[in-house]
């Protein structure tokens, strides 16, 4: 049985936006699975989703398995409960996160004293073990949050994180507005968290480049939908879907002068939830849609070994046909290659 498995979620806000559109995803304990896609493709929503962290009003339907129990249909009582000891959040932005006006140690030991019921000292002592783990000296539990670096406090929310041995974590965007080294430092100890404790890890980032140094596999979001999944160097370096070739030749490769002094990229904004076009939602911006992509709004399709891909493009299964009839020559030019 996986630790995480999210089947045909769907996230509509008061209004009738679909944030969230039919997301199938698994996780395994020791597995690190990476969410990618532009701001408003619905990564952090679903982040959300899974904990139930959604304001009022929100309409969650599907199923979110954490250990086999439905997060959707629990009572409330059991919701806070597994909020910290089955699974936590590193909310994106420690500084708006953390509260200003109280020591970090305490902000730490609050979810150990109301989850565990320890004692004070029992609490205590979990914290400074909490911070020596993420790389901090427990001396600086006395801290306040000004009083400590971005990357610091990066470790701090990690720290709040496992406070109570959860078996899920949810990282959202942990290195945002981080200089490299220290960028490089909180993966580097994400991973090592996730090997040492048999933790699964969700990372959500617009970054491929980053999922793909740090995760196992990539799930690429765009318009509310998974349309590529696998390997997440597979997907970065061959990517199946348009949008995701197109986010992954957003970067420039080192020793690659082409892609420096021509960066690649898209033009225009992911689609309004409340007004999504017809047919496949990336046609508008897609470089090699064709005239069906307009009316037809592929499944995710298999792409490969353990990929899966939503475009009619990507390959179907040996012998299967496809959706409908193509060109033939339209589609040799557009289907992409494998180095």
């Amino acid at each position: 049985m996986s630790l995480l498995d999210v089947r045909n979620l769907t996230v509509t806000y008061p209004g009738g936006a679909a944030a969230v559109r039919g997301v199938d995803l698994r996780l395994d304990a020791g597995r690190k699975l990476g969410l990618a896609g532009e701001s408003g493709c619905g990564k952090s929503t679903l982040a959300l989703a899974l904990l139930r962290l959604l304001p009022a009003g929100t309409r969650i339907t599907g199923e979110v398995l954490l250990d086999g129990e439905d997060v959707l249909t629990m009572k409330w009582g059991r919701v806070r409960a597994v909020r910290w000891a089955g699974a936590s959040v590193v909310f994106q932005g420690a500084m708006h996160s953390l509260n200003a006006v109280h020591r970090i140690g305490d902000q730490i030991a609050e979810p150990i004293l109301l989850h565990r019921k320890a004692t004070a000292a029992g609490a205590k002592r979990k914290t400074g073990e909490l911070l020596e783990q993420v790389g901090l000296p427990a001396a600086r539990a006395d801290a306040y949050p000004h009083e400590l670096s971005g990357g610091q406090r990066q470790r701090v929310m990690i720290a709040m994180a496992l406070a109570c041995d959860p078996r899920l974590i949810i990282a959202d965007e942990p290195t945002t507005a981080l200089d490299v080294m220290i960028q490089a430092q909180i993966l580097r100890l994400i991973e090592q968290l996730v090997a040492d404790q048999d933790l699964g890890l969700i990372m959500i980032s617009h970054d491929l480049a980053v999922l793909a140094d740090t995760c196992d596999r990539l799930a690429v979001m765009y318009a509310g939908r998974v349309v590529e999944e696998g390997p997440a160097a597979q997907v970065y370096e061959d990517a199946r879907h348009p949008y995701a070739r197109a986010l992954s030749a957003a970067f420039p490769r080192i020793g690659d002068p082409g892609s420096r002094f021509a960066p690649q990229g898209l033009a225009g904004d992911p689609p309004d939830p409340a007004a999504l076009p017809s047919g496949c939602t990336f046609h508008p911006r897609c470089p090699v849609a064709l005239e069906s992509c307009a009316e037809q709004d592929p499944a995710l399709r298999e792409a490969g070994p353990g990929r899966r891909a939503a475009c009619v493009l990507a390959g179907p299964p040996p012998d299967a046909p496809l959706a409908e009839p193509q060109d033939p020559q339209a589609l040799q030019e557009a289907r992409p290659t494998t180095p």
